[in-house]
Formats: structure tokens, C-alpha cells, sequence
């Protein structure tokens, strides 16, 4: 098991993390989520030994991870990093780089192993390319099967798709998190992109201001975001009082809605006045204003801006938030 205990790291007396502590499983995959310089690379940064922190400690079954100024070296041999550099040999073939560090002691087994990962990264025919002739996307994948190579216990990955196009993003997503599991590896995964999340992990770490501001399974904090931080990074959401929607209740209290949970009427509910339809292919997002508040949701057709109309909610979804962390 990883464990993460009270750490804290600034640079330059500028505060990144505070009081950072979580534990991981083995075999576990567990996302870490927030916007730009939350601190999520610096986390797994250290996680790796790359950085040096005065204030906590990491360690794996019991052993201590220790940082740069224990080893020359940084990292510890059970443990890979996937940076957002890639750190490949730009003059040698893809499958060169996928086999570096496999034992040339055992050709065989060398062989078999490299084309177990040029098939997982969907990259076979590539194996003879020098990786200079690689798309940036493409060195991605080569960067992601050469960490995997000598199936360390524990993987750390930095927005391990971010250069990867939709087409083989989708299919390397389930490629990698189903051999991840199916091999035990403890796994977490830096990210902005919920699809790299909702599908494949099982807990979600958010950041915010240096620390952390949610921990839960990934399908709970999703259905019960507490706050409209964390609901935005699966998508659109809003922060909507009740009595606004239901007239009848004798509340004020606001739970978030995401722009799919609204359902739109003619009738009642929270009045919104249409701004602009963004087409998202088989549906649209619609931008209203209500109260002066920018209020976005889902239409099955573009709406004509200026036109009025009302947003309502399921009883259901408005049961589930009130139940839910209260928002002021």
C-alpha cells in the first residue's frame, strides 16, 4: 500500500502543497484532479523521489520513499513516472526504447514482452521507426509501454494522453487501465480530463488552494459533488437555489445541477433567457442568463437567442444533493 502522510512542499517559500495525506491500495487506480498549478505534477513529483520534502513522508508497504538527496538516482526500482517530457531516445527505434531496460540476457522473453506493448499502444507497425519520426502524440504511447516494461508496482502518470488524438486516445484508455488492472499495478493519474476518470478509477483526489478539498469513490463524488469546484471538472455545472426552481419549497438552499440534469419547460420552473447554442454533435449547450447569472444546460435542438423559456429539475436529483455536503 502507498502511503502519503502530512506532506507539504513549497518552492521558494511559495505554499504548493499542505497537509497532503492519502493512501492508495495495491492494484488500486486513483485520480488526482484541480486546475492548472493545484499542484498535481509537484504531487506525483514527489511521490517519485524527484523532489525533496521537509514536512511528511511517502512510503510503500512499510518502506520509505525517500528523494533526491537520498539517491543519485531518483526514483525507487518498484515505481515509474510517466512526466509530460517523455524522456525518450529520439535517435533509436520505438521498439528499442520499449526494451531498454529489459534483460538482453533473455531475447525471448525480451521479444515477447515488446510486442505485448507495441500491441497494448496500438503501435506495431511503428517498431522499426526511429522515434524522431514520431508524431508528439505517437512519442506518447512509446513513453507510456516504455514505463510499463518492466511492470513496476506502482505507475505514476502526468496527463498521460494529453498529446494522443480522440481516435486512439479512447482505445488506449481501456488498453492501458484493463492491463493495469489485470497486472495489480497501484496507478495514479494525474489529469484534467474526466474521460481519463470516470470509466477506469476507483477514487478521485481533488485539489484546490494547496490542499485537499475531496476524497471519494469516483462514481460518488461525481453523483454528490460537494461544491461547484469539484462538479465542474466532470463538465458544466451550475449552483442553483431550490426555491428559484420549486416554488413551493421553503428552502434557499442551492445544490449543484450539471447542464444535462436540467430538463426545459414552457410552463415553470427557474426562468432563463437563451444567450447562445454551442453544437456538441448530438446535442447542444445552451447558454441562458437567469438573475444575471450565466446558467448553462442541454437542448436536443439549437434555441433561438433572446427567446425565454423555464429550467426544471427531477425531484430525484434535488433529493440526492440535499442529502449531500450543504452548500452556503
Amino acid at each position: 500500500m502507498l502511503h502519503v502522510n502530512r506532506v507539504s512542499f513549497a518552492y521558494d517559500e511559495k505554499p504548493v502543497l499542505e497537509d497532503i495525506r492519502f493512501q492508495v491500495g495495491k492494484g488500486e487506480h486513483v485520480a488526482i484532479m484541480g486546475e492548472s498549478g493545484c499542484g498535481k505534477s509537484t504531487l506525483l513529483k514527489i511521490i517519485y523521489g524527484l523532489l525533496h520534502v521537509n514536512v511528511g513522508e511517502i512510503s510503500w508497504n512499510s518502506s520509505p520513499v525517500k528523494g533526491p538527496l537520498y539517491h543519485l538516482v531518483p526514483g525507487e526500482p518498484f515505481m515509474k513516472y510517466l512526466s509530460q517530457d517523455f524522456d525518450l531516445m529520439p535517435y533509436t527505434t520505438v521498439e528499442e526504447n520499449i526494451s531498454e531496460f529489459l534483460s538482453v540476457f533473455y531475447p525471448e522473453e525480451l521479444q515477447q514482452r515488446t510486442q505485448e506493448l507495441l500491441g497494448m499502444i496500438e503501435m506495431r507497425e511503428f517498431a522499426k521507426t526511429k522515434v524522431k519520426h514520431l508524431s508528439v502524440g505517437q512519442q506518447q504511447r512509446v513513453a507510456l509501454a516504455r514505463v510499463l516494461a518492466q511492470k513496476p508496482e506502482v505507475l505514476l502518470l502526468d496527463e498521460p494522453f494529453s498529446h494522443i488524438d480522440n481516435f486512439q486516445k479512447n482505445s488506449l484508455r481501456r488498453n492501458l487501465f484493463h492491463y493495469l488492472k489485470a497486472e495489480q499495478i497501484t496507478c495514479l493519474t494525474a489529469t484534467h480530463d474526466y474521460n481519463d476518470v470516470l470509466p477506469f478509477a476507483e477514487r478521485i483526489i481533488v485539489l484546490k488552494d494547496h490542499k485537499i478539498l475531496a476524497k471519494a469513490p469516483t462514481l460518488e463524488l461525481y453523483e454528490n459533488p460537494g461544491d461547484l469546484y469539484t462538479a465542474s471538472l466532470f463538465g458544466e455545472a451550475n449552483l442553483i437555489p431550490i426555491n428559484v426552481v420549486k416554488s413551493y419549497a421553503d428552502t434557499t438552499r442551492r445544490i449543484i445541477v450539471y447542464a444535462h440534469e436540467f430538463k426545459v419547460s414552457q410552463n415553470s420552473g427557474l426562468p432563463v433567457e437563451v444567450q447562445h447554442s454551442y453544437p456538441m454533435g448530438n446535442y447542444y449547450l445552451i447558454k441562458g442568463v437567469s438573475d444575471e447569472k450565466a446558467i448553462y444546460f442541454n437542448s436536443a435542438t439549437a434555441l433561438e437567442a433572446g427567446s425565454r423559456l423555464f429550467l426544471n429539475i427531477a425531484l430525484e436529483t434535488i433529493n440526492k444533493r440535499l442529502n449531500a455536503k450543504q452548500l452556503s
